[in-house]
């Protein structure tokens, strides 16, 4: 009886220290995974914001062409009544 509680105690202490291993790696590889997506997130907005400086330079240097407006039907008659 005295050997099954000094067994129980060993392996309950054990599987605490085992569990607190776990525990700081698996907070490690978070950390981990952390850093690693902010890198990316920073290395993506770089590649962002260069993409826009140049389509933000290519418009100015060249502008595209001013649209035609379309004749509303009043203007359309008004000209024909005009050209009559």
């Amino acid at each position: 009886m005295a050997d099954d509680s000094k067994k129980n105690a060993a392996n309950n202490q054990f599987r605490k220290l085992r569990q607190a291993e776990e525990g700081k790696r698996a907070m490690t590889e978070y950390e981990n995974a952390a850093v690693a997506n902010r890198a990316k997130t920073a290395r993506l907005r770089a590649l962002r914001l260069a993409r826009d400086a140049q389509e933000a330079a290519e418009l100015l240097a060249n502008p595209p062409p001013p649209k035609k407006k379309k004749a509303t039907k009043k203007k359309a008659e008004a000209e024909v009544e005009a050209e009559s």
